[in-house]
């Protein structure tokens, strides 16, 4: 998954205190990371309120009610362009923590 982007749209919608968009190389890597979000969240005690997408892995939609996560293949991200959309959000800093090795 690569150019993540996390918007905060607290101030604009009554729906969801964070938009995620990320990209993905094919639809295999959408899917499992869609999976391994899905088992980690749930895990952690949040609720899945709907998943959209996830058989055709073009664009899935993962909905946590705080959270809603969009992931795209990388065409398809910027064919809808939701950066832009959500652009005058401010974006919340993050880095990718690199997996640990056992």
């Amino acid at each position: 998954m690569s150019d993540i982007a996390i918007f905060d749209v607290r101030d604009s919608l009554q729906i969801t205190d964070y938009f995620v968009l990320g990209s993905g190389r094919n639809s295999r890597q959408l899917t499992s990371v869609c999976d391994l979000l899905d088992k980690k969240l749930t895990d952690a005690g949040l609720k899945r309120y709907g998943m959209e997408g996830y058989h055709e892995g073009i664009w899935v939609l993962l909905d946590f009610d705080v959270v809603v996560m969009h992931f795209f293949l990388e065409g398809q991200r910027r064919l809808y362009d939701l950066d832009l959309h959500w652009g005058d959000s401010p974006q919340v800093e993050w880095s990718p923590t690199p997996p640990s090795r056992s």
